[in-house]
């Protein structure tokens, strides 16, 4: 009898236990892809404006440079153990373009023992280097990251872009249903899971089709198929992990009544809702708009006035209804320059929170307005059209 009652009590301890592990999502790995053309196979991907300077970066050992007037910067990346990786550019000849690529391809805070990497294309103000192998030496093992490079020169400045030039895709399921997951390190610090309620901070993230173009916002959660989960995303984009998010706590947004659809983002995620009545349920936390849209048919035309990104962060509360300044008035302002006798006149729409404003006809924007200018004795009398560009 008393076996049977240790041998229960071992079930009992040990059940919290199983119906746990029984209940956690499973690491869904995704596969690792570079190319020299990301951006363009891939979308959704950002760039870095860097300014090089003549300034020898302390701490880092250099390689003899073929030029005296070599160039640096600093990439920033918590990849690597310094929390940057230092690239160096030098030229072939004296008083030529710098068409030579020094980076410290191990994180190792050394380029004295790297290669030279010459232009993939160069033109006669900008040479483009890439995708160039870095290999970070983390706790879990060498991590591969590759970068895009280009440097361009003016007569006044010379600055740098850089680009990821890869990113992690791959089957993965969710909610028993088989999705095609992207990660993109939008970011660009060699990490794919940050989160920040500034968008050009925050990585990006798709599931849905191989080809879909639905790309989120790397966040606390993330909606697929009307349902909320809470992604897990290896900081190296290697794997995700998807739980079912059941417990959240949701406050309200209320904005006008015509508005069609609207955007909002932040460090819980991109959400795109469809207002009803002028109302929809969001998580609790701080979020920026990233678009509204209203949305109407006249004569067989589809309008659509929409307005993109501006204003600051708003906190939505639990329980608690709030109104966003979003949609209409739209306020038109003419600018005016001269240059000796030439005038020159630009047109622009804003919205309330100093947002973009684009007026689109059937998905396209239609014929620019006019403008029309009379002086006051009406001898000169001339209508003319805004060009787009």
């Amino acid at each position: 009898m008393k076996r049977h009652v240790l041998i229960a009590a071992v079930i009992l301890a040990f059940w919290p236990f199983l119906t746990s592990r029984a209940g956690a999502q499973e690491e869904q790995w995704l596969q690792y892809r570079s190319a020299a053309e990301a951006s363009q196979i891939v979308g959704d991907m950002n760039y870095l404006y860097k300014t090089p300077t003549g300034s020898k970066p302390e701490g880092i050992d250099l390689p003899g440079f073929a030029s005296d007037a070599p160039l640096f910067l600093l990439w920033e990346t918590p990849m690597a153990k310094s929390g940057r990786v230092c690239l160096a550019f030098d030229r072939s000849s004296g008083g030529g373009q710098y068409d030579r690529l020094y980076i410290d391809a191990n994180a190792d805070g050394d380029l004295s023992d790297e290669t030279t990497h010459e232009p993939s294309r160069r033109n006669s103000n900008n040479s483009s280097f890439g995708p160039i192998k870095i290999v970070f030496d983390t706790e879990d093992g060498p991590i591969t990251y590759h970068l895009n490079v280009s440097h361009y020169w003016r007569p006044d400045r010379t600055y740098c872009l850089l680009r990821s030039a890869c990113w992690y895709e791959g089957p993965i399921t969710v909610g028993g249903v088989k999705k095609h997951c992207t990660l993109i390190d939008y970011s660009i610090n060699g990490l794919f899971n940050d989160k920040s309620t500034d968008f050009s901070k925050c990585d990006r993230i798709r599931i849905g089709e191989p080809e879909g173009r639905d790309t989120r916002f790397v966040g606390n959660y993330i909606e697929v198929d009307d349902k909320l989960f809470r992604p897990q995303i290896a900081r190296d984009g290697a794997f995700i992990v998807l739980t079912e998010a059941d417990d959240v706590a949701y406050g309200a947004i209320r904005v006008a009544d015509n508005i069609t659809s609207f955007a909002v983002g932040g460090e819980n995620g991109l959400f795109t809702r469809t207002p009803k009545e002028g109302l929809a349920r969001l998580p609790v936390g701080d979020y920026r708009f990233d678009y509204w849209s209203i949305v109407k048919d006249d004569k067989g035309a589809k309008w659509e006035l929409r307005g993109n990104r501006g204003g600051g962060l708003f906190a939505v509360t639990q329980d608690e209804e709030i109104a966003l300044g979003i949609g209409e008035p739209v306020y038109s302002s003419v600018a005016v320059r001269q240059s000796g006798s030439y005038y020159s006149f630009s047109q622009n729409l804003e919205g309330r929170r100093e947002e973009r404003i684009e007026l689109l006809r059937n998905g396209s924007r239609p014929q620019p307005p006019k403008l029309r200018i009379r002086n006051r004795d009406g001898t000169y009398d001339r209508g003319m059209s805004f060009e787009y560009g």
